[in-house]
């Protein structure tokens, strides 16, 4: 009977250890299964923050595209901005040219006139000297012919 009491008490041990592994099992299964669902709660949200990186990612590759299509276009601006100086510099050059050619030409234009105003005045002189000598001449003419009659009466 002993021996069946032996059997009985180490029966019931080994039930015993049986029953603390299977709690320390249960346990441990318990715990594996709050770290699942703490890796599922952590992968949900990891997937939340890579679709948001994702979001992100996607407006500021459209945004660095943007930026670079305005870069381009800032830079095709300069360089019209630059040829539009250039053509006004040459344009500015071009318009001092010739003002100082107009004012070459006026000056010319004054020194023609005040000759050609001279011209006249020496024209207008010879013409009165002409007239004077015309009305002399004239006047010695009739002299000479009244003469002429005077000594034929003689």
């Amino acid at each position: 009977m002993n021996q069946l009491r032996l059997d009985a008490d180490h029966a019931i041990s080994r039930a015993e250890e049986a029953e603390a592994k299977n709690k320390k099992y249960e346990q441990m299964l318990l715990e594996k299964e709050q770290e699942i669902s703490s890796y599922q709660h952590r992968l949900g949200l990891s997937d939340a923050e890579l679709e948001k990186a994702e979001r992100n990612l996607a407006t500021h590759k459209s945004a660095s595209a943007e930026s670079e299509q305005s870069k381009q276009t800032s830079e095709l601006l300069q360089r019209k901005v630059q040829l539009l100086e250039e053509e006004l510099d040459t344009a500015e050059k071009n318009l001092k040219e010739t003002v100082e050619r107009l004012r070459q030409v006026d000056v010319k234009a004054e020194h023609f006139e005040r000759q050609v105003q001279r011209a006249e005045q020496e024209r207008d002189a010879w013409e009165k000297k002409y007239e004077e000598s015309e009305a002399k001449w004239r006047k010695s003419q009739q002299e000479l012919a009244e003469l002429e009659a005077s000594m034929q009466d003689l």
